[in-house]
């Protein structure tokens, strides 16, 4: 029986550029040894080292722009504390992305079900008052004399959507304990996030502070040269393209996730292309994609109001007026209200809409003096307007619209 071809044949068949899991060249990923992270590590090691003999280690805060290596060094940590748990039996490792759990509720019945193995006594997802929840927390942690670390990544965000209860929780949660002993390493690229905290909860999680350096271009060329020689085939990469990499991030505070990023997408084109090599050429292909994604991620998470000031600008590019003043935006930005059945907001609340898309880097608005005739900003957009009205079309509210096109108006100078 003759056996079927599917589409994806052609791509299955190709010579691979990757010899082992491509997830090695993404940022989740923890190698056995962290490069340039050496320094960072045995400090966090000489913290919790008390842990394993049944002490309360000091709270920590750890600072460091994005790509610094913050997750990889506290995850590694984790790995080592399991490996030694092995030995001591006296320490709990948790793990918790705030951006993902942002909610008191949510991060208290995260760290309570890891504590509860009946799952009729599980705390449920919601339902609960908080108080309820903590104290079965704290009943079932305190069964045992162990030592509990408790890391909190992107712990800003939930500050900033929950305030600090949780966090007072948690820090003051050792006056209620018999046996177990908790401690918090929270973590955070925001330095200005403690200035939200209550002073209490500021003196109690800062016990310790680290602050993690950006990598520079020879570092972050340490790394890609490891997660390579792990992910990629042998001789697949052109000489300089490793470099180039590097280069790119390091001019973007020494960003590890960014190069990491651009080196997979950079074997990912090569890749599809069918080409044996990479090449600097798919560096700067990956670099255009990765740039716009991000672009169509910052746009697809605008409000309503927004995108249709955006798509305004886009569509008035389309007809050849790549130069608006706010008047011109606001005209089209009301017609677009209009047949979209959608409240149409004052002029000067528009003008702050403009001034946060050009903080969003996505169009470019710059004051211009027409001497006696006044000040207005002249706005022109940062992104091709074929894929941003793509983008936008892709919103329900705005998918009838796409093919509008506005009246140009002619402004009298």
């Amino acid at each position: 029986m003759e056996q079927q071809t599917t589409v994806f044949q052609p791509y299955l068949q190709v010579k691979g550029i990757f010899k082992k899991d491509r997830e090695i060249l993404r940022p989740s990923y923890i190698p056995d040894e962290l490069p340039h992270r050496g320094e960072q590590i045995n400090h966090l090691a000489s913290i919790l080292a008390t842990a394993l003999n049944g002490q309360r280690p000091s709270n920590v805060l750890i600072f460091g722009k994005t790509g610094t290596g913050k997750t990889a060094t506290i995850k590694y940590i984790g790995k080592e504390i399991q490996r030694a748990e092995a030995k001591y039996k006296r320490v709990d490792f948790l793990y918790m992305n705030c951006e993902v759990v942002d909610t008191q509720y949510g991060v208290l019945h995260n760290i309570g079900n890891q504590f509860i193995d009946d799952f009729n006594e599980r705390i449920p997802f919601t339902g609960w008052s908080t108080e309820r929840v903590y104290n079965i927390l704290r009943e079932k942690i305190d069964v045992n004399d162990r030592v509990i670390v408790i890391a909190l990544d992107e712990i800003d965000k939930l500050v900033y959507k929950s305030g600090d209860d949780v966090l007072y929780h948690l820090t003051r949660i050792n006056d209620d304990l018999e046996n177990a002993k908790v401690s918090v390493i929270g973590i955070s690229n925001d330095l200005k996030f403690t200035e939200f905290l209550d002073p209490r909860v500021r003196s109690a999680l800062g016990e310790e502070k680290m602050v993690f350096p950006p990598y520079n271009a020879e570092q972050l060329k340490d790394i890609l040269y490891q997660r390579a020689k792990l992910a990629l085939e042998d001789n697949v990469l052109d000489e300089g393209v490793i470099p180039l990499c590097a280069a790119l991030a390091a001019q973007e505070h020494g960003d590890a996730r960014r190069a990491l990023d651009l080196l997979r997408v950079a074997a990912e084109i090569s890749e599809r292309s069918k080409e044996e090599k990479v090449l600097e050429s798919h560096v700067t292909r990956a670099k255009n994609k990765i740039e716009l994604d991000c672009v169509s991620e910052a746009m697809k998470t605008l409000p309503t109001q927004s995108k249709l000031v955006l798509m305004g600008i886009l569509m008035n590019e389309e007809q050849g007026n790549a130069r608006l003043t706010t008047g011109e935006v606001y005209e089209t930005y009301k017609d677009l209200c209009r047949l979209t059945n959608i409240a149409v907001l004052t002029q000067r609340r528009i003008t702050d809409l403009i001034s946060e898309l050009d903080m969003l880097g996505l169009i470019h608005a710059r004051v211009k003096s027409f001497g006696r005739g006044g000040r207005t900003k002249e706005i022109e957009s940062s992104i091709p307007y074929i894929e941003g009205k793509r983008v936008l079309g892709d919103d329900p509210l705005l998918e009838h619209i796409r093919n509008y096109k506005p009246r140009i108006q002619s402004t009298l100078m």
